[in-house]
């Protein structure tokens, strides 16, 4: 029977399916037609942005100068060397956010992940090839191995670390695959119900069930600033001071914090804009002729806008112009001073 709606559809089951060790199906049903995407987007990208991992972000080799070096007694380059490196995933077990850990191997010998477990890292990845050395080889080597969220380019791990390292792009997620299809369903008599079903795999760090619960907390955490809404009386919400104070605690949050692709952030931040409201007081026109942005970068930053709320040229009240001008001026000559 057709009628029409005064409240969305609660949806009503979950399934979990686990498809491996590190591997499973989440299935949630059934969702008013549109609900489904409009969950499932953002909780991808929670997944692969800030789910906490670690990675090893830099190296240092002795008698190694660069990346692009050669040494005597090992089959790998040092290039292909760090590469097989950053297949390797560790834990740390102390609790702590960065160790540095140090070993040396003898020759002839083949070595792999279980060979860099030690007191203070567990390997997840113990048949993780690294390298092999000659019989009269020996190869001495110091990694930092440090906790973070997505992913850091190498660009600005250089900036954080001694001079002698060679910096790594470190890809912290443990998330591998994120992917989620939506399905239409039946209820009573109307096919366009939808199914959400989510496929989720981790490298071993931590389980996908625990995963997902990250995202999950990271989504209630991020909305939450929206809570205050709740306790503003709605015969007064006109009020320009009230609404200025709502929009601003989005506005005033980094791009850094966007998590934005490398190449996005840093067009952003050669152009010197360093905060989400001066994104959303430019014009779309503005953001393209912004020296050195893609096309991808362009979509990627317009995407992020409107998943805030904020997309690229939104139409503010002149003074909620006014006090976001100023908040952002003062925050950079904060920055800039200390």
């Amino acid at each position: 029977m057709k009628k029409i709606n005064t409240s969305a559809y609660m949806p009503t089951e979950i399934e979990v399916k686990n498809l491996s060790e590190n591997k499973i199906l989440i299935e949630a049903y059934p969702f008013q037609s549109g609900f489904g995407i409009t969950l499932a987007h953002p909780l991808r990208r929670l997944l692969l942005n800030s789910t906490v991992g670690f990675a090893p972000t830099a190296i240092k080799i002795d008698g190694v100068a660069h990346e692009f070096d050669s040494m005597r007694g090992m089959l790998e380059d040092v290039a292909l060397f760090i590469i097989n490196l950053k297949s390797i995933r560790f834990k740390i077990k102390s609790g702590l956010e960065k160790v540095v850990l140090h070993y040396s191997f003898n020759g002839p010998k083949e070595i792999k992940g279980s060979d860099l477990s030690n007191d203070d890292v567990e390997v997840v990845t113990p048949e993780a090839y690294l390298a092999t050395i000659s019989e009269d080889a020996e190869i001495s080597f110091s990694i930092i191995v440090e906790k973070g969220i997505g992913y850091v380019p190498s660009e600005i791990i250089r900036d954080l670390i001694e001079s002698d390292y060679i910096a790594l792009d470190a890809f912290f997620t443990p998330v591998k695959k994120a992917i989620y299809e939506i399905e239409n369903i039946l209820v009573e008599d109307n096919p366009n119900y939808e199914k959400v079903v989510f496929t989720v795999e981790t490298d071993g760090l931590i389980s996908p069930v625990e995963a997902f619960k990250n995202s999950l907390e990271s989504m209630y955490s991020q909305m939450s600033v929206f809570n205050g809404i709740l306790d503003i009386d709605i015969a007064s919400s006109s009020d320009s001071s009230v609404n200025t104070q709502v929009e601003l605690s989005k506005l005033l949050q980094t791009v850094e914090e966007m998590n934005l692709s490398a190449r996005s952030f840093n067009c952003l931040e050669r152009a010197e804009i360093r905060f989400a409201g001066e994104l959303a007081l430019m014009s779309e026109l503005e953001l393209k002729n912004l020296k050195n942005l893609g096309k991808k970068s362009l979509e990627e930053i317009k995407l992020a806008m409107e998943e805030m709320g904020y997309p690229v040229g939104f139409e503010f009240s002149s003074e909620t112009i006014e006090v976001l001008n100023k908040k952002i001026a003062d925050l950079k000559s904060e920055a800039n001073e200390g």
